[in-house]
């Protein structure tokens, strides 16, 4: 064996280089075995690179809002409450009106429907509710149901719209196709509506516009999903209350307002 001492510095630097790259080289090997068999770069991928799902666009489902705490005030005009077109449950001269935004197919909405039923009963002619169309594009049957509901009122009145209504949110399941069209027609021979009218109604798809106008009134109010409340009242008044709102808070935003 040569001895150490009798190597020139040259090749003793070569060699020492030669050495170290070996030594790293199988400490690599060994890394990036272990990484593997751990899963540490599948992890790693998967928090630092965007898959193909998070690429692309994503439709948000509907949320419960934040559970009756005041958002801030309305983000444009309010388009003011007409008893001629709007569908008003409750005293139409009421001091302090709730405008919901609301989509027949909406989980929250369905949640909310009562509540909503519950406040006008209990504030008896001070407080009434407006029903205004916004459904989700992404549920199936809301618009169609929407459409049959102004044909309902079209040939039933304010009355029957409710009716109509009441029974959808009583019956569906919600999330896009919990009510079967066609159970559209048959539901409104049900509440007593001329069954031939109403399907021509329908099918000719007249009311398609007015949601269409009614969603874009609440979307310059500052609605972005549903149920969406609005409270109003006639000398102006506004406050935006979103989501399934707890009848409690409900209460401690309408009262101050009746005062």
């Amino acid at each position: 064996m040569l001895d150490q001492t009798q190597i020139p510095p040259k090749y003793a630097f070569y060699m020492g280089l030669a050495v170290s790259i070996a030594i790293c080289s199988t400490a690599g090997v060994i890394f990036l075995g272990s990484m593997f068999l751990k899963g540490g770069f599948t992890d790693t991928a998967k928090a630092s690179a965007p898959s193909l799902a998070a690429a692309a666009p994503q439709r948000q489902a509907p949320s419960p809002g934040n559970q009756g705490q005041p958002d801030e005030p309305v983000a444009g005009p309010v388009k003011a409450v007409d008893p001629k077109v709007d569908h008003i449950r409750g005293d139409k001269n009421a001091k302090v009106f709730v405008i919901e935004y609301s989509d027949f197919e909406c989980p929250f909405c369905i949640r909310h429907h009562p509540t909503l039923q519950k406040l006008v009963e209990e504030y008896k002619g001070k407080v009434a509710w407006v029903y205004r169309h916004f459904p989700l594009s992404f549920h199936q049957n809301a618009q169609k149901e929407a459409e049959a509901s102004e044909c309902a009122a079209e040939l039933g009145g304010n009355d029957a719209f409710w009716k109509y209504a009441d029974k959808i949110f009583e019956r569906t399941k919600g999330n896009g196709t919990g009510f079967a069209l066609d159970q559209l027609v048959p539901l409104a021979k049900e509440i007593g509506l001329d069954e031939g009218k109403f399907k021509t109604c329908l099918d000719s798809g007249k009311y398609a516009q007015k949601i269409q106008d009614e969603m874009n009134t609440g979307s310059t109010a500052g609605i972005n999903g549903t149920p969406g409340n609005i409270i109003w009242t006639k000398d102006g008044k506004t406050q935006i209350l979103s989501g399934a709102v707890p009848l409690d808070s409900l209460k401690a935003a309408i009262d101050p307002l009746l005062k």
